[in-house]
């Protein structure tokens, strides 16, 4: 065969050559910055317990709903979200909960009045709205955004008393509410709930989420009696057993003897399996619902975004909650995007610092670290184009979030994950157990918050 070359072309040269080449490369790999940013505790006997000073019983400020034939519907179980209708038993609250009828609202829409006589205890199901009252100067003074879940008016609904706020939609949406003559008709055939709400209305039940008094005596002169006092602890401390992402890993002998160079097979394979193990590990921390962090937010740690968009505002509002020594700020990449988005709108852009080799954004020299394992739901539905930023303090010390990982385990790779060989089949497949071993605990309430409902497609026109 003849050719018009005079040269030995490419082609054939290299096949002599010799070609460079990468490990595997992974597209899953993140930096996972809430691992990096964890400090981790080592666990000796693969249980963590939180002794906490004693708490009353505080509940989530949420009351469930569900869709029964298209129409929402209370959860009676939920109700005893309602301090006195805690002991109150099955077939009462689901009473209590047939008598909440359905109703829509449109943004702007004033639910109730400051000053009305609330009539009503009512459960948002889905939507936004904004609790305003007057001022001390006779100025509107925002109170709380609440949104889906939550509840208000149980205070003036129980005793019969005046709205000390007014309510107004921010967005369209659904309620649920009850008239407070459900509650009499109610309080007139059970003499037990009668006593709880009288002790309610009476303020002999202790506010919940506050801990046990410590006695104490403070600004005295000369010489007076001392209180006695002594700290009293929880009954049943919470405790975390350390959970674990696992795998098993195959690798063929004739692989692992014939194509171990220049890279080592097993050992490849080994390097991505933990990459992808670790990956499974930052997920489960944040979003697996016994102990993931996202689902450890205590009720008064939970903030609505105002007008959807994440705003300095919303950030500083976070801030508000976790004021002893804020660590980090963790959210969606699209989250801090949109963030970005509302301080350029104000013309406040936050400032940039370096932090884990990376140049990360910072809202009042709190970093905010992305991780896409933040739920961020894409498509139709309620939830789509939602996200929520968490903001912690880290450390034991400091009675923050920590990461929690055994002291040690056999055949350890990694601090906390192990690789054991389990021996080969009579197919010559030789099998290793991957395991990491990890957990995650919030030491205190107000160690962490959250800011929920944060949507995240919200552009401008800066022309």
């Amino acid at each position: 065969m003849t050719t018009d070359r005079i040269s030995l072309g490419p082609e054939a040269a290299r096949q002599l050559a010799t070609t460079t080449k990468t490990t595997p490369q992974m597209r899953g790999v993140t930096p996972r910055y809430l691992l990096r940013a964890l400090p981790w505790v080592d666990v000796e006997s693969g249980v963590y317990r939180v002794n906490r000073r004693r708490t009353y019983v505080l509940g989530d400020d949420r009351i469930s709903t569900h869709t029964d034939e298209g129409s929402p519907r209370v959860i009676p179980g939920d109700l005893r979200e309602i301090p006195y209708l805690r002991r109150a038993d099955d077939a009462f609250l689901g009473q209590l909960a047939d008598g909440f009828t359905e109703m829509s609202f449109e943004p702007g829409q004033v639910l109730v009045r400051e000053g009305d006589t609330a009539e009503h205890l009512w459960v948002i199901v889905r939507g936004r709205a904004e609790k305003r009252t007057t001022g001390r100067y006779g100025d509107e003074a925002l109170i709380q955004v609440i949104g889906d879940g939550q509840y208000f008016g149980l205070e003036a609904w129980t005793r019969g008393e005046p709205m000390p706020y007014a309510v107004k939609a921010l967005t369209p949406g659904v309620a649920l509410r009850a008239e407070r003559s459900v509650l009499a008709g109610l309080m007139n055939r059970d003499e037990a709930l009668r006593g709880a709400v009288d002790a309610y209305t009476a303020g002999d039940m202790p506010a919940p989420g506050t801990e046990a008094p410590i006695d104490l005596s403070g600004g005295h002169v000369g010489e007076v009696d001392l209180p006695s006092t002594y700290v009293d602890y929880e009954d049943a401390p919470r405790e975390y057993h350390m959970t674990l992402a696992q795998t098993r890993m195959m690798v063929h002998s004739r692989v692992a003897d014939l194509y171990n160079g220049p890279m080592d097979q097993t050992r490849t394979q080994a390097n991505l399996t933990v990459q992808a193990l670790r990956e499974r590990q930052e997920n489960l921390m944040l979003n697996h619902p016994e102990f993931g962090l996202l689902h450890n937010v205590p009720a008064g740690q939970r903030v609505q975004a105002r007008t959807g968009a994440p705003t300095p505002d919303d950030l500083d509002e976070l801030l508000a909650k976790v004021w002893k020594q804020p660590a980090y700020f963790l959210a969606h990449p699209r989250a801090i995007a949109a963030f970005g988005r509302e301080c350029t709108r104000r013309g406040v852009p936050p400032v940039t610092d370096s932090r884990f080799g990376s140049p990360l954004l910072t809202w009042r020299g709190v970093p905010l670290l992305p991780s896409d394992k933040v739920p961020c739901p894409n498509g139709s539905g309620d939830a789509a184009g939602t996200t929520e930023i968490l903001l912690m303090r880290t450390g034991e010390a400091e009675q923050g979030v920590v990461g929690l990982r055994p002291a040690a385990v056999p055949d350890e790779v990694e601090p906390g994950l192990s690789m054991r060989n389990m021996g080969m089949d009579q197919k010559g497949i030789t099998s290793y157990l991957m395991t990491a071993y990890f957990n995650t605990a919030v030491l205190v309430d107000d160690a962490i918050a959250v800011l929920q409902n944060v949507e995240v497609s919200k552009y401008h026109d800066y022309s």
